[in-house]
């Protein structure tokens, strides 16, 4: 096999794999008080386990999340503090940055990037206030840990084709509600059938994912 062939063969096998990032590992000094900081502004505690030597995880999953953090002792070499880069996606982050100021944390104004794009690093080239345009993917806020870990909301309204496999749904009322619009979308489809749909599992899957911005 030549080469150019055999790399397009090894990349066609590579895309079949799924590499889902599921885990940040968030380095803190005091665990306890992580703990509480993050459960506090409604992260559900998953696990808490503790080891031989001091050994300890706890694994923790922001509402809505596929992703969870962990934070523990004996987890990573990591400074308490360092992390810079967890995002967290949320509908509206005027809203957001709200709720969490009510739970008593610290947030900044919002703000977008000078760009338009995503944000550059520190402070350099931000803007107060969202997006002109109120932009998906470029509103921001940002807050920290009691360790100094910096977290930063992103305001998400639409995705970008392709970008999500999955859909999330935050609790049982949100899915039941996306499946009575799916229900009575998927009564006007058999309507203009002219007959009952047997194939409906795959139509309200298509439908409902359309919904959510997957495309299909």
């Amino acid at each position: 096999m030549a080469g150019a062939e055999r790399r397009t063969a090894v990349t066609k096998e590579l895309t079949m794999v799924d590499f889902k990032i599921e885990i940040v590992v968030v380095p803190v000094s005091d665990v306890d008080r992580a703990k509480a900081f993050y459960t506090g502004i409604g992260f559900r505690e998953d696990v808490d386990f503790a080891g031989p030597g001091g050994f300890r995880i706890v694994h923790l999953t922001p509402p809505g999340s596929a992703a969870s953090i962990i934070i523990g002792s004996g987890v990573t070499d990591a400074a308490p503090g360092s992390e810079r880069g967890v995002h967290l996606v949320v509908d509206d982050v005027v809203s957001a940055s709200a709720e969490l100021r009510a739970r008593g944390v610290e947030v900044s104004e919002v703000f977008h990037d000078a760009g338009g794009v995503f944000h550059h690093a520190g402070t350099t080239d931000r803007v107060p206030g969202p997006h002109p345009a109120r932009q998906s993917y470029g509103s921001f806020a940002s807050f920290t840990d009691p360790d100094g870990n910096t977290l930063v909301l992103q305001e998400v309204t639409t995705r970008r084709p392709g970008r999500v496999s999955h859909v999330v749904y935050r609790s049982a009322e949100e899915l039941e509600q996306a499946l009575r619009e799916a229900a009575v979308a998927h009564g006007k489809h058999e309507a203009e059938l002219g007959h009952e749909d047997r194939d409906w599992p795959s139509w309200y899957a298509d439908h409902m994912a359309r919904a959510a911005g997957l495309g299909g």
